[in-house]
């Protein structure tokens, strides 16, 4: 353990951690580029082959950007995608980001630190660094945009120069420091712990511009929501996001365990698809005819059909979620992880006047105001497994084979759960249980 590390478990103040040597090096999950092709002709393509655990250099600090402690992780999708290369190797990312020259050069390495979320302390700030010194506690957001883009100020999403750290940059969030902007950093709710603060911004914020925002599906009061997949990261925030708009979720899960999980959350109404028969939907006559079958469920337990289709899904869930809003209704999608390329009936769309908004991510203010609900005790954590930083690559490998429920985390300098908390009186308030509603799942 080095001794910026000790000082930093110590809970040292901000003069004492300035005075410690930050390490030439330290542990992170990485890819390496010699890897690329390892999967090629393969039926599984295991992540538990791809992402390494060992030491990497430390960078050097842009003016604009501060070196965080990384006391915890979590898994998202894109660590799948990186660690499998698909759809394309994420090294083509940085080596693009690297032609720019100046400190984006930094980014195109031999090989990627991957993770794009994180929770920790601030240690290092650079000289364009105002609101930040060392021995802040922070959430570190997964989106890094470019402020002299014109249209950052608008909506950092729409900016072209705008990037998912840890996958279309280097030094993410799955190890012992991560570079990051300070344009990233948002306070650490101080009555969550490391490790359930970690695995919070890039779903619940996602979710809530997807759900919540001017730039999503604006859901309002008495809103029945169709949550596809409302026990994954995404999902189990979209029921409480939902709740707390008072709007009614509909949750589509596939098991009897992830349907326990989601009367955990609260959620008002469950489908679970095995039991009304709803599949991959290759044909369209299928996809009419599962739509047909959903529909009549929701009607049954609700009295309506759904306003909104929240669907990550993609290619297996899209045409159902096109078919079955209502008239004037939204589907609204972030992603595709059973398939990008989606086919639909376009009738069920213009001829009832629906909409389908795409939606990436969430700019800054997007998420303050998401992190502000968490911070309140309004938002729980949904995180499901604990793993450390060596164990890696079996979270990964719970996450690319559906195993898991809600968020998987990963311990990076926390030694330990249950350390970061700094307002216990609001955490014994608001119960143990209520903060981790899957953990006993």
């Amino acid at each position: 353990m080095d001794s910026l590390t000790e000082a930093l478990l110590t809970g040292a103040p901000e003069e004492v951690l300035a005075r410690e040597k930050v390490p030439d090096h330290f542990d992170a999950a990485h890819l390496r580029a010699e890897d690329v092709g390892m999967f090629e002709g393969a039926q599984d393509k295991d992540v538990r082959r791809s992402i390494r655990v060992g030491p990497v250099a430390m960078p050097e600090l842009a003016p604009d950007e501060v070196l965080v402690a990384v006391m915890a992780s979590a898994i998202n999708y894109n660590t799948v995608w990186s660690a499998t290369f698909e759809p394309v190797p994420t090294f083509r990312f940085l080596e693009r980001f690297g032609r720019q020259g100046g400190h984006a050069a930094r980014h195109d390495l031999p090989y990627q630190v991957i993770g794009s979320d994180a929770s920790g302390v601030v240690v290092r700030a650079g000289s364009a660094v105002r609101r930040w010194r060392p021995g802040a506690h922070v959430v570190v957001s997964c989106v890094q945009v470019d402020d002299h883009e014109p249209a950052t100020h608008a909506d950092a999403m729409l900016g072209a120069e705008q990037r998912i750290w840890g996958y279309e940059t280097n030094f993410g969030g799955l190890a012992r420091y991560a570079v990051v902007k300070a344009s990233q950093l948002l306070p650490k709710p101080g009555h969550l712990t490391w490790e359930e603060s970690a695995g919070v911004l890039l779903t619940a914020a996602t979710s809530y511009r997807m759900l919540i925002s001017d730039k999503g599906a604006r859901i309002k009061l008495g809103d029945v929501v169709l949550i596809w997949g409302a026990t994954g990261g995404l999902g189990a925030f979209a029921v409480q996001l939902v709740k707390q708009a008072g709007g009614i979720p509909v949750g589509v899960v596939g098991s009897e365990r992830k349907a326990k999980a989601l009367r955990a959350l609260g959620c008002d109404v469950i489908v679970n698809r095995a039991e009304i028969g709803l599949g991959d939907a290759t044909t369209p006559e299928e996809t009419v005819e599962q739509g047909k079958r959903l529909g009549r469920f929701i009607r049954r337990e609700v009295g309506e059909d759904p306003s909104v289709a929240f669907d990550y899904i993609g290619r297996a869930t899209f045409g159902v979620s096109v078919f079955v809003v209502r008239r004037g209704g939204t589907v609204v999608t972030c992603g595709s992880s059973t398939g990008y390329q989606h086919t639909y009936d376009n009738r069920y769309l213009w001829m009832n006047s629906k909409r389908i908004v795409g939606s990436h991510a969430a700019n800054l203010q997007e998420q303050a105001e998401l992190n502000r609900l968490v911070a309140l005790g309004r938002i729980a954590p949904v995180l499901s497994s604990v793993y450390t930083l060596d164990e890696v690559g079996e979270a990964a490998r719970l996450v690319q084979t559906n195993q898991h429920l809600g968020k998987v985390a990963v311990l990076c300098q926390a030694p330990r759960e249950g350390l970061g908390v700094t307002d216990p009186q609001l955490r014994e308030r608001i119960g143990a249980d209520a903060l981790n509603p899957l953990r006993s799942l």
